[in-house]
């Protein structure tokens, strides 16, 4: 299913919320996540922070296709910038032109654009550090976190803005067209860290690629294309183009983990997706995601995520935004 994303700008953008983001999802497009992207903006050409000119910008929608994202970007100066007509056009846009099923993401202090159009109203909501005083006076009755990367409530995502827009992209990215498109474009990015939101821990889709050994990146490619295969080290070897010996000691110096270890966080991670699936029995998860028994796949389980399998799939239940990909 196409994802139609609309970048809302406005004069004195700051460039880097804009186009790193937007670049990645460029980037995911290009390598086969079906999404489609728009720059829109209330007047045709504006000035960015850096002084250049984006040109050509298409006008702000009349109608939306349904299930658009609308991303909000964040300017240089807030102040002054959202006090200008060209802002003030793009929240009574946010008030009036949005069908129902739009979903909302902003970067830095985009978030006080959405806050002036009533859209963060009894949300969670998060924005740049030094802005988080300014969006709870913005919007009273949201609830405004501090210290998140980005955080996720219904159909609303609001980041920190600069280059925690690239890991908002990236989430959407795997939420959209799955985590090891997602690790690809991280790669291509060349960003070092990728980070969640919400203090949850790197998704382990996206963990232990902060490295930039070729070697190590081919038989990572391997496994997360296929998990659930009993990957053997001289397999590995073979895709990796170094012997056996020498790519289990480049594992463990460039990923921080163990090849045995590496392939069981991404089983996991398989298996939490599934779990997803409620018609699917523990047995059927654990086939599915590559364990050899449900007991063994209940001991890997304790082991990285604590608990079990079942209270997982209880605790998260239909429905719920962690219950798989589908949001975006």
């Amino acid at each position: 299913m196409t994802l139609p994303i609309w970048f809302v700008v406005t004069p004195n953008v700051l460039l880097l919320d804009y186009a790193g983001p937007a670049e990645a999802l460029r980037m995911a497009g290009e390598m086969g996540a079906d999404i489609l992207l728009h720059t829109c903006a209330p007047v045709p050409n504006l000035r960015t922070s850096l002084g250049v000119e984006l040109a050509g910008l298409a006008a702000l929608p009349a109608r939306l296709p349904a299930a658009s994202l609308v991303i909000v970007t964040g300017n240089a100066c807030e102040a002054e910038d959202y006090a200008r007509p060209e802002a003030q056009a793009v929240v009574a846009w946010l008030r009036s032109a949005l069908p129902p099923d739009t979903r909302l993401a902003s970067i830095c202090s985009g978030a006080l654009l959405l806050a002036a159009a009533g859209l963060l109203d009894g949300r969670r909501c998060t924005t740049h550090h030094s802005l988080i005083e300014a969006l709870r006076i913005a919007a009273p009755t949201a609830k405004v976190e501090e210290n998140r990367v980005f955080i996720e409530d219904g159909p609303l995502l609001t980041s920190a803005g600069i280059t925690t827009g690239i890991d908002l992209a990236l989430y959407l990215i795997e939420r959209h067209a799955g985590a090891e498109l997602a690790a690809r474009v991280a790669r291509r990015l060349v960003v070092y860290q990728r980070r969640g939101g919400n203090d949850r821990q790197l998704s382990p889709w996206l963990a232990h690629r902060n490295h930039l050994h070729p070697a190590v990146h081919r038989a990572q490619d391997a496994i997360a294309q296929d998990p659930a295969r009993s990957w053997s080290i001289d397999e590995l070897a073979i895709q990796a183009h170094v012997s056996s010996r020498h790519l289990t000691r480049l594992f463990a110096e460039h990923a921080g983990i163990s090849v045995v270890g590496y392939q069981q966080r991404l089983r996991v991670a398989r298996a939490s997706e599934l779990l997803a699936e409620r018609q699917l029995s523990i047995e059927r998860v654990a086939e599915l995601a590559g364990f050899a028994s449900a007991r063994d796949f209940r001991r890997v389980w304790q082991r990285y995520e604590g608990g079990t399998p079942s209270l997982r799939r209880a605790a998260t239940g239909p429905g719920r935004p962690d219950s798989g990909r589908g949001s975006f």
